[in-house]
């Protein structure tokens, strides 16, 4: 079978389309680059969804800690400290018993408990809960001199939020939301080593690194090509990210700009 072939049977295995048999023998270069980089479908399909959704859910929650109303500020702060004080393994291991416990009550839980639903919620309050505390943070760093200006225009209410307060916020939010995003398609490894199982042996990345691994005796080869696609993602969201920040900070003048760079996050 020539590596065209492997291609068009395994490109899109991950989704179920192509070749339903994982290869037998061989494990070729090209079989392992080509499967590895189907579940990368995935991992890109948590981290996508999750961080849109997330980011509203995240201005919410941020908004909500810096109220003065006592039970959303409580609420707020409660929910940042849940998601950020416990491992996100631990909550796969838990949201999956609890999607499991209410699957009898009623069919509406039954897709709660598969991983394209399940993990990526659990993926969605995570970062949110990271992303509000970043944004709550950059609320809380918003010019007074600012809120003063637009007070004095008379601007008051959604109005100042929306054209003062919010731009500002997210221009000075934006360099640690970056890596926000770049840990959380890493996270979407521990997916698939979660409860959420692998339906049909249709797994991410790291399923099928673990699978060649397994395979071939020879971690050398599966794991470093996983590698290399995350660092390919990684450049992707940095090059992406990059340009929203030039967006955000078109209005300041080209030497006090905030510039995008890359750092290794080694640990959150």
């Amino acid at each position: 079978m020539s590596c065209w072939e492997t291609i068009a049977d395994y490109g899109l295995r991950s989704i179920g389309i192509g070749e339903r048999v994982l290869p037998r023998e061989g494990y070729t270069l090209c079989q392992q680059f080509t499967l590895i980089g189907s579940g990368m479908i995935w991992n890109i399909y948590f981290g996508v969804l999750a961080l849109c959704s997330g980011f509203f859910l995240a201005t919410a929650v941020a908004l909500g800690k810096a109220s003065t109303n006592p039970v959303l500020q409580k609420a707020s702060a409660w929910f940042i400290f849940l998601f950020r004080g416990s491992p996100l393994f631990i909550q796969f291991f838990f949201a999956y018993f609890l999607f499991l416990t209410l699957k009898p009550i009623s069919p509406f839980f039954n897709p709660f408990t598969s991983a394209w639903l399940g993990a990526l919620i659990v993926l969605f309050l995570n970062t949110a809960a990271y992303s509000g505390e970043i944004f709550y943070g950059a609320l809380q760093s918003v010019p007074k001199g600012d809120i003063e200006a637009a007070d004095a225009y008379g601007m008051s209410g959604w109005s100042r939020f929306r054209r003062i307060t919010w731009p500002t916020m997210l221009r000075l939010a934006w360099p640690a939301y970056t890596n926000e995003a770049i840990f959380l398609f890493h996270a979407t490894t521990l997916v698939y080593f979660s409860g959420f199982p692998a339906w049909q042996q249709r797994g991410d990345a790291l399923y099928y690194a673990n699978f060649f691994a397994d395979k071939t005796f020879n971690p050398f080869v599966p794991y470093p090509i996983l590698a290399f696609y995350f660092i390919i993602l990684t450049l992707l969201i940095i090059s992406l990210f990059g340009l929203i920040n030039r967006r955000l900070n078109r209005h300041l003048p080209q030497d006090v700009r905030g510039k995008m760079k890359l750092k290794l996050n080694v640990i959150r």
